[in-house]
């Protein structure tokens, strides 16, 4: 007669992915950053992107929409809020948000409806931190800095941080390549 198994407690929460560091040297870059990342992207998926403006959020976004072969134009939606990009094929739309001119926190982010989006959509967020992290335990946050002040240096260091068991299994290193 077998033992009987031992009971198994809560699984252990997944250790953090570990920061991925990527430098870009010009608004085209960043835009191939965007679609190579979209490759490893799928529905339910929620992106924070952070970073002085004229970072490249916007830019970054763009490509995400290529690589996931979206309809229309992504463009900064800051007057709109919210743009609803659907797949000319078989993927999930692209949400893209900003959220720069929304003071408050997910209260005022629950009125665009985004938990109900979010399970069947790639979101995007720009300006999201402290605002949209109760939406999901799971989303991949990038930091885009550049040097501020008088220069037309085109410089940018891209820090991805996974959050949660779906970006502690992802390999988020293939995209600097």
């Amino acid at each position: 007669m077998e033992a009987p198994a031992a009971p198994q407690g809560p699984a252990e929460p997944a250790e953090p992915a570990p920061d991925v560091e990527i430098t870009v040297t010009s608004p085209e870059q960043m835009r191939e950053l965007g679609r190579r990342l979209a490759k490893v992207l799928r529905a339910g998926d929620l992106l924070m992107l952070s970073g002085e403006l004229g970072a490249g959020k916007t830019t970054l976004t763009r490509g995400l929409g290529e690589g996931m072969g979206v309809r229309g134009a992504v463009t900064s939606p800051t007057f709109v809020i919210a743009r609803v990009h659907p797949s000319l094929g078989d993927g999930p739309p692209l949400v893209h948000v900003d959220a720069y001119r929304l003071s408050g926190g997910l209260d005022e982010m629950e009125d665009l409806d985004l938990d109900v989006s979010l399970s069947d959509s790639v979101i995007v967020v720009e300006w999201g931190e402290g605002k949209v992290e109760e939406l999901t335990d799971e989303r991949l946050r990038l930091r885009i800095h550049r040097a501020v002040g008088d220069t037309t240096d085109e410089v940018r260091h891209v820090t991805l941080t996974g959050i949660g068991e779906r970006w502690a299994a992802a390999d988020l290193s293939v995209l600097a390549v």
